[in-house]
């Protein structure tokens, strides 16, 4: 970083996580994943029936003097996150029940607005081995936004796509990293205690964020979030202050291949989709006047008028409005419900709405609108930038 208001996009940055955030500007990250220290109190090794030792965590980054030690770090990165947040942004912070609670209150008192707690649920938790607890089989993941009034991103959609076209709950099922994604130092053990499972960060990047959208982990680790975050094609900045921590995560990095547009755009949510009338299609000749319109069933059927509304008998109106009265509905979805005839085949109005929009955002115009025919007519036949660079160059992991 050559002046503090140059932002060192797609870098691995090996330092302290509040004295390099205090040289990036305000206002300039449009969402940040921290996975902080969890200040587990661990005393003396956890051994397992057998008597072997359990690789947990015991690290010198996971050790605080005391609870007031710890909130005054969580004060300081906290409030540095909220600094370099966009208003537009959201933080997401994972911890267990040693730290999430304390994390929960501070960042409230900063002025964070809570927008969902989310738990993962481990699929594969490590076993309670003294026998004297509940297995800890969750991890807890707080959303917020900047502020209250924020206007943040939520690719409501996308996590529909993502979910069998479910709404997503706020408790998920994934597993912990293992096998080939789990990285290991030259003797075979965990290079990171902690190494999130990049099925979790994918989630979390894809419900948040867009194209081209700069991520922020103070705590990189291993570099999961980095590497989700090329993938996805979004712009990272991660710091780590530990040096081997940051080698592999630079390693990791190089090997990910960035999405291109296609492969990362997001489903639109609602508000993000353009309008189209249906009398607009009418009135540039997409669908013509005349046009017979029948239910997937072909139970009920009406016609297409000149001033956009279509006619089933004595009813005029709407797509939407027809649609409801002929089910005797309270309401109805005229551009999933209607279909026209185009070469044998009854295609909802939907199809239609999304080519019109397809052809104006390449530049082109329909050239054989439907209902076009004399035949028809009788009834014889509805985010956002640039690709990433490679890097120069925690989730705690």
């Amino acid at each position: 970083m050559d002046t503090p208001h140059e932002l060192p996009l797609d870098q691995v940055i090996l330092g302290d996580a509040v004295r390099i955030m205090e040289m990036l500007p305000a206002g300039s990250i449009h969402c940040v994943f921290a996975d902080p220290p969890y200040n587990l109190q661990l005393r003396g090794e956890l051994r397992r029936p057998d008597d072997s030792v359990v690789d947990g965590v015991d690290e010198d980054w996971d050790r605080f003097t005391d609870f007031a030690a710890y909130d005054d770090f969580t004060r300081a990165w906290l409030a540095e996150c909220r600094r370099v947040l966009r208003k537009d942004g959201t933080l997401w912070v994972i911890g267990s029940y040693h730290n999430i609670f304390r994390i929960g209150a501070i960042l409230q008192e900063l002025g964070f607005w809570i927008l969902n707690d989310v738990i993962w649920r481990k699929s594969n938790p490590m076993p309670n081995f003294r026998g004297r607890r509940f297995t800890n089989a969750h991890e807890t993941l707080i959303w917020a936004a900047r502020e209250k009034n924020s206007r943040y991103r939520f690719n409501y959609q996308a996590m529909k796509s993502l979910n069998d076209d479910l709404q997503m709950r706020s408790d998920w099922t994934i597993p912990l990293c293992t096998g080939a994604e789990r990285l290991r130092n030259a003797h075979g053990l965990k290079l990171h205690p902690t190494q999130k499972p990049e099925a979790l960060l994918h989630r979390i990047l894809l419900s948040s964020t867009a194209p081209g959208d700069v991520v922020l982990d103070p705590f990189l680790g291993t570099g999961t979030s980095a590497a989700v975050a090329r993938r996805l094609s979004r712009h990272y900045i991660g710091i780590e202050r530990h040096p081997a921590y940051v080698e592999a995560a630079l390693g990791r990095v190089r090997r990910v291949r960035p999405g291109t547009a296609s492969e990362v755009a997001v489903t639109p949510s609602r508000g993000e989709t353009p309008r189209v009338p249906f009398g607009g299609l009418v009135e540039s000749g997409s669908i013509a006047p005349g046009t017979v319109l029948r239910d997937r069933l072909r139970r009920v059927q009406a016609v297409v008028v000149a001033d956009g509304s279509i006619r089933a008998g004595s009813l005029q109106g709407s797509i939407h409005k027809v649609g409801a009265e002929v089910q005797n509905a309270p309401s109805c979805n005229g551009w999933t419900f209607w279909h026209f005839e185009r070469d044998g085949a009854w295609i909802a109005l939907d199809v239609l709405r999304t080519e019109v929009l397809t052809n104006e955002g390449n530049g082109h115009e329909r050239s054989n609108p439907p209902g076009n025919t004399a035949a028809e007519r009788s009834g014889t036949r509805t985010g956002r930038r640039q690709p990433l660079p490679v890097p120069d160059g925690h989730d705690a992991g």
